[in-house]
């Protein structure tokens, strides 16, 4: 008890600022590359690593010891090589300004995107048509943007059933929904995600899509299942399923609507995380009141 506190007598302001740093950058690290297939690979190389180390101190396995000694700087070196595709994706990310912040449409535009976003997808879940809307945030999507057909159109639920009536020619890609609340193009052409770790391996390219928009930036997707007519959405790499249209409205509301300004601070990052996890509780709870 005396050394804890002899400890803590000698801490100074600049120690707690050190440590506050630290701190942030290994929880920004973390946010940043959450929900990716980095995450399971790092916690599988570190089960291992620790595990021979553990193995060669109980035992004490000399060459074991050795050979870890002189592994772990290449192992340093190696990790760029090994997560490359997250970290270009983080520096793409930071290049483009995801996270100084952009400013959105006001509030009251905003509320009348995602109405008119829910009564879209309502339509559609009844058609099955399949649809992918994509709403952008703070991350640039300009370069998806160039991919697809220049719209400049204000957002209507009509409108958006008609880009995804699959006879017309945008139905094939995603309409995207730009900072200023107008849908800034359609049949755009996402990035397929890399992710194993999806909620159901069956899901199509659409879906996989939606999931990949969300990886590389801040961007909400809205998915429409043309096999199910099931609605999806997206954010951070995960994904929520079986969605009517009060509760995709709710979760819109939540990470599009509230606020007027959209530089995310870290109690606002908190508390997506809460309302995510909140969310996965509640759906998990009515699969298993179905089954």
């Amino acid at each position: 008890m005396e050394q804890i506190l002899l400890i803590l007598e000698s801490v100074e302001f600049r120690d707690l600022v050190d440590i506050a740093i630290v701190t942030t950058l290994f929880y920004s690290i973390s946010f940043m590359f959450r929900g990716t297939q980095a995450v399971a690979l790092f916690r599988g190389i570190a089960l291992v690593v620790i595990g021979l180390i553990s193995v060669a101190a109980l035992f004490r396995l000399e060459a074991l010891s050795w050979l870890l000694a002189n592994s772990l700087t290449a192992l340093v070196i190696a990790i760029p090589v090994i997560f490359q595709p997250e970290i270009r994706r983080v520096l793409e990310r930071l290049g483009r300004g995801a996270f100084l912040g952009m400013r959105l449409a006001p509030q009251a535009l905003r509320v009348s995107v995602i109405d008119e976003i829910c009564a879209a997808s309502e339509k559609l879940s009844d058609r099955r048509h399949g649809a992918l809307i994509v709403l952008q945030r703070n991350s640039s999507l300009q370069e998806y943007i160039r991919t697809g057909i220049q719209l400049d159109s204000v957002v209507t639920a009509d409108l958006l059933a008609t880009l995804f009536w699959p006879r017309t020619e945008l139905h094939d890609g995603a309409a995207i929904i730009d900072n200023t609340g107008r849908i800034a193009s359609a049949s755009s052409v996402l990035p397929i995600t890399a992710s194993r770790n999806l909620p159901n391996p069956n899901l199509g390219t659409r879906h996989r899509a939606a999931v990949g928009i969300s990886e590389v930036g801040d961007a909400l997707c809205v998915i429409v299942s043309e096999e199910t007519g099931k609605i999806s959405v997206t954010n951070g790499g995960r994904m929520i399923l079986d969605l009517d249209a009060q509760r995709l409205r709710l979760i819109l509301s939540a990470y599009y609507g509230p606020a007027e300004e959209t530089v995310l601070s870290l109690r606002s990052r908190m508390r997506e995380l809460a309302d995510d996890l909140r969310l996965r509780v509640q759906t998990r709870s009515r699969r298993q009141a179905q089954s």
